[in-house]
């Protein structure tokens, strides 16, 4: 194979998108959502991978947080991997990284990103699904069962167990 045939292979692959997210609890076991300015529903801090950069799903995860709500944490251990289909985009795979339970001191420190998000809040397990929407939400459930089971990390398609 030439130097122009696997440039023009490499070009005709599928493109996949890839994002991080940092799930964070309380010591009562709630989750913290972010809620952005610029689509409907809430989030976890997270974000797009910038792979151009060099940047791992980890790095990102790391970056987004900081940027986001304020807080340098390293993530801890990888929960889930959510095969996500694209329908008007290329599909995405989404990495759910363990942030700890923080602090009261902590969640005081929570200094949002005005540019994107609006608040935040503390949201119990079972209120998950009614603001974390479509796969979002069943990706973070998953991760949540991922980590009190002590297994994982999950692999997930469309926020269900992959087969």
């Amino acid at each position: 194979m030439t130097t122009n045939e696997y440039a023009a292979y490499i070009a005709s692959l599928p493109r996949v998108l890839a994002g991080a997210a940092t799930l964070f609890r309380d010591g009562e076991g709630r989750v913290l959502l972010v809620e952005p300015n610029y689509r409907a529903g809430w989030a976890l801090p997270g974000g797009t991978v910038e792979s151009d950069a060099g940047e791992t799903p980890r790095e990102a995860a790391r970056r987004e947080t900081l940027e986001e709500i304020g807080l340098d944490v390293e993530p801890g251990r990888l929960l889930a991997m959510d095969w996500v289909r694209g329908h008007d985009r290329p599909p995405i795979v989404a990495y759910v990284y363990d942030g700890g339970v923080l602090s009261g001191e902590r969640f005081s420190a929570i200094r949002l990103q005005e540019e994107e998000l609006i608040s935040w809040k503390l949201v119990s397990p079972e209120e998950i699904t009614t603001y974390l929407l479509g796969e979002l939400g069943h990706r973070v459930l998953a991760a949540l069962d991922a980590l009190d089971s002590g297994t994982g990390p999950v692999e997930l398609v469309d926020g269900r167990p992959g087969r």
